[in-house]
Parts: C-alpha cells; sequence; structure tokens
C-alpha cells in the first residue's frame, strides 16, 4: 500500500535586504548597511523570533548589505542556521529565485531567502498571485527595505511554482528611531 498523504506545507520567508548607505566609489555588491538598516535589520529577526518563524536553513545573496542584514537579523534568534551565500540571488531574477528554492532538501521545513528587489517582490507575487487579501495588496503597493512575506508553500521544494503559495503575512519590521 502507498503512502498517498499529502506532505506539509513548507514555509518560504522572503526577507529584502535592510536599508543600505550609497558610500561615493563603493561597488554596488559591497555597499554597507546604512544606519536605519543596522536598526531595522534586528527587529526582522525579533519578528521571525516572536512568531516561532524560525528557518533550518538561509539563503542569502552575497551582497554586503545582505550578508549584514543576516548578520543582525540573526543575532536576535535563538539559533540561526548559516547561511548559503548563493551568488545567483544578487543578480537573480523571479524565475532564477525559483531555480534557486527548488534546489533546497526535502527536510527543510522553513527557508529564508534574504536578497533584492526587484525579483523579491516579483518572486513573491508569483507564488501567491491567487492569494488576495491585504497582505498581498500591500506587496503589490511596495515591497520595502526589511520586508518580509511569508508564504505556505505545498508540495516538496523541488516543484516550487508548479502550485499556488498562499500568503500568510507580510510585514515590515523598524527598529526605533533616534
Amino acid at each position: 500500500m502507498s503512502d498517498t498523504t499529502t506532505p506539509p506545507p513548507h514555509t518560504l520567508i522572503v526577507l529584502r535586504h535592510a536599508k543600505s548607505a550609497w558610500p561615493a566609489g563603493v561597488p554596488d555588491e559591497e555597499r554597507p548597511l546604512g544606519p536605519r538598516g543596522r536598526r531595522d535589520a534586528p527587529e526582522a529577526g525579533r519578528w521571525l523570533r516572536d512568531r516561532g518563524l524560525l528557518p533550518d536553513m538561509v539563503v542569502c545573496s552575497p551582497a554586503r548589505r545582505a550578508r549584514e542584514t543576516w548578520d543582525l537579523a540573526s543575532a536576535e534568534l535563538p539559533q540561526a542556521p548559516s547561511a548559503a551565500f548563493d551568488p545567483r540571488v544578487y543578480t537573480a531574477d523571479a524565475d532564477d529565485l525559483v531555480q534557486v528554492l527548488r534546489g533546497r532538501p526535502r527536510h527543510a521545513a522553513t527557508v529564508l531567502l534574504i536578497g533584492h528587489n526587484p525579483a523579491l517582490e516579483d518572486l513573491v507575487l508569483d507564488l501567491a498571485a491567487d492569494t488576495g487579501g491585504e497582505a498581498l495588496d500591500r506587496v503589490r503597493e511596495k515591497y520595502p527595505t526589511s520586508g518580509l512575506a511569508v508564504l505556505e508553500v505545498t508540495g516538496e521544494w523541488a516543484a516550487l511554482g508548479s502550485s499556488p503559495a498562499r500568503l500568510r503575512d507580510f510585514a515590515v519590521p523598524r527598529g526605533p528611531r533616534s
């Protein structure tokens, strides 16, 4: 007798890097976080922690601002996995990101993707197009820095995009202002 039960859903968390600085003469990939980004990135980690959204796996752009976002956010988690810094995420479009995510192992129940717009926004809109609701409307309006989308993904990572995902939440955690 074969097991025909539906596998439990996976969770995909899509985090746009925190606000970066624009220092003169610094290549795009090496731009650091700015003051606001350094305040907001830890708040993103606290937001995840407070909701029990603890990643099993992290896939991050190798750009400095994305790495720094993960460093600051992960410091707020009770236990944080090491991140895989995938160069494809830096230059990706939404289809490329689907391919990156399809390579995640089956056992990874919750994956955190940290990258850049417009690819992240396009990915969330593509995957959750049928979700509807206020969260999706906010993603359509703007996917700001430190924006976090939480999607419930049915099926295995290898099949990502072949069935719709459900957008469970969208938030933009902000740290305290001086």
